[in-house]
């Protein structure tokens, strides 16, 4: 197949486009570079079923002369933690009113990647795909991501109720491993493991008990595979996820990177940063899916438990911290 992939040169973006290649698909690629690196694609930029396509999807004129059978959307803005909630929703829009568009003219599939923090302020985990989403206030911004999430999965719906658009919804769950933003655009673990490295404080926000679970990058890319390759995908939405069991506490995060890191022994050193700080913020106290329905539906089995994924991860990111 050719398949298309917004956010190429990404985290997820760039493990999925180098599995694709190996199978044998065609692969266009579109990446602004605004959070990906081209050093993510460096090793297939040569490859003759490999196109790299330097552009933002904001722009529907990125689009124009690409066709594909499949479209992967991962590029997004994510909370504004540090940002102003204006850009996340309206890019978060603007790049995903240009992909449907373009979906639909081309008859092309569309693979959604949306995110569990959808969920949002449910207590109830874990969250099937069923589950009532709970958001905030409206004057809290961290929720603007996830209402542009929310809002692309219906807007894809209705787009597939009008005019037949044929789409896959997957919620991610925490992926992490080789790729992975170093900030914390790429999440706490990335941050963490540098903080291990230079034996510097790991800063938390709140007291650290506020729990996730973390997907390693095989597992996440081998439910997009199957999404892909599977009919039984189709106009379904997926918790996308790691084994059962996996949660952890934000806090118990940091001290396992640390231990890893500089051996068991090793005393960790961690700074608790108030909420306060981001000024009217709220966090998701816990965040566990049920992937029941991906396991069944597309015969998925995540492989990965964290420590061992952690490893790979540490290890991969152990260039960037040896000067």
């Amino acid at each position: 197949m050719k398949i298309l992939i917004t956010g190429v040169a990404g985290f997820i973006g760039s493990n999925l486009a180098k599995c694709l290649l190996d199978k044998g698909h065609i692969v266009v690629g579109i990446d602004n570079l605004n959070y990906g690196f081209m050093r993510n694609v460096e090793s297939m930029k040569d490859m003759d079923n490999f196109q790299f396509i330097m552009g933002d999807i904001a722009n529907p004129l990125i689009l124009k002369d690409v066709h594909a059978d499949i479209v992967i959307h991962l590029a997004s803005q994510k909370i504004p933690r540090y940002t102003n909630a204006l850009r996340t929703l309206d890019e978060n829009y603007l790049m995903l009113r240009n992909v449907v568009q373009k979906c639909i003219y081309d008859k092309s599939k569309i693979i959604f990647a949306s995110t569990s923090d959808v969920y949002g302020k449910n207590p109830n985990v874990p969250f099937s795909e069923n589950s009532d989403l709970v958001m905030g206030p409206t004057t809290v911004k961290r929720w603007a991501y996830a209402l542009s999430k929310m809002y692309g999965e219906q807007y894809i719906i209705a787009n597939h109720d009008e005019y037949g658009l044929t789409y896959t919804i997957t919620r991610f769950f925490g992926s992490y491993g080789p790729n992975q933003n170093l900030t914390w655009w790429g999440g706490p673990q990335s941050v963490f493991i540098e903080k291990a490295y230079k034996k510097e404080p790991i800063d938390i926000h709140g007291d650290g008990s506020q729990t996730r679970t973390f997907t390693y990058v095989d597992d996440t890319v081998n439910a997009l595979l199957a999404c892909i390759e599977n009919g039984k995908s189709d106009n379904e939405i997926f918790n996308t996820g790691s084994k059962p069991g996996g949660e952890i506490s934000i806090k118990d995060l940091a001290i396992l990177i640390w231990k890893l890191v500089n051996g068991e022994d090793s005393v960790p050193i961690l700074n608790f940063i108030p909420y306060a700080t981001f000024g009217n913020y709220e966090d998701v106290m816990r965040r566990v899916p049920d992937i029941s329905k991906l396991c069944s539906t597309l015969d998925f089995k995540p492989e990965w438990d964290l420590e061992q994924g952690l490893i790979k991860a540490i290890e991969w990111q152990k260039q960037f911290m040896i000067k």
